[in-house]
């Protein structure tokens, strides 16, 4: 039985516990870099598959930070979970720009391939956690601190900058911005304070499912750089490419990135 305003609110609450969690461990422990965010990926994961498996037993799940277990291509649905998105920014003191992903999959959604029915994005050092429930969503921190001028906003992976970022800007008059967690990137876009993301460096489904369900909710394009639908609970869970963006900016953008 799909109950998808509950499991909007789910995934919103696991995703805010989640990020109180690490908080918590980033303040009190000594961990610092790489060590910080390894324990972080640990702790987060484990106490988001302990709550799924006590509140949504006979639901599967697909986490970076577990072994794939194929049962789930069988099932009618799986929670995709990113348990830190950005680990590397996480683990730097006063990085803001990375979050904890919750999304839920449902084969009866979005056609034979299935769908995503319910997501949602903390981003814990801003303090916000944004859920698809479509309600309007208030500007954050995140990018407020800067300049919003005229031109357009495209974020970008700062480590692994698409090769087409500055053809993109280019496109729609706008200037490229380098941010950390594919989470913190979309949620720039879907606040208001980006105009589009656009990734192709290498991405796996539990990057993109939250984000994507949140900004579908906020009626933003979203697809993959070539311009298909970005599809869910596939075999193969490497979802390389990605494009949120205004409507209005998708067809400019597309015709630079399906170039690649």
């Amino acid at each position: 039985m799909t109950v998808t305003s509950e499991d909007a609110e789910l995934a919103g609450r696991l995703a805010t516990a989640a990020g109180e969690l690490l908080l918590t461990l980033r303040a009190d422990s000594s961990l610092t870099g790489k060590e910080l965010g390894n324990a972080g990926d640990l702790q987060s994961n484990e106490f988001l598959l302990a709550e799924l498996a006590r509140l949504r037993p006979d639901d599967a799940v697909l986490s970076e930070e577990s072994a794939d277990d194929l049962v789930r291509l069988d099932a009618d649905r799986v929670w995709i979970i990113d348990p830190v998105d950005g680990t590397k920014e996480y683990g730097i003191e006063g990085h803001t720009d990375w979050a904890v992903h919750v999304a839920l999959w449902e084969r009866e959604a979005g056609g034979t391939s299935g769908g995503l029915t319910a997501g949602a994005v903390a981003l814990p050092a801003l303090g916000v956690t944004y859920i698809d429930d479509g309600a309007p969503i208030a500007p954050a921190d995140g990018l407020a601190s800067q300049p919003r001028g005229d031109r357009p906003r495209v974020v970008v992976s700062g480590s692994r900058p698409p090769a087409f970022s500055g053809a993109v800007a280019e496109a729609i008059g706008g200037d490229v911005l380098a941010m950390g967690s594919a989470g913190a990137k979309a949620m720039a876009v879907v606040r208001g304070e980006a105009d589009a993301y656009v990734h192709a460096g290498g991405q796996y489904e539990w990057d993109s499912a939250a984000p994507v369900a949140v900004a579908k909710s906020q009626g933003l394009w979203c697809s993959r750089t070539d311009g298909l639908a970005l599809q869910y609970n596939q075999r193969d869970v490497y979802l390389p490419d990605l494009v949120i963006c205004r409507p209005e900016l998708a067809e400019a953008i597309l015709e630079i990135t399906r170039r690649g």
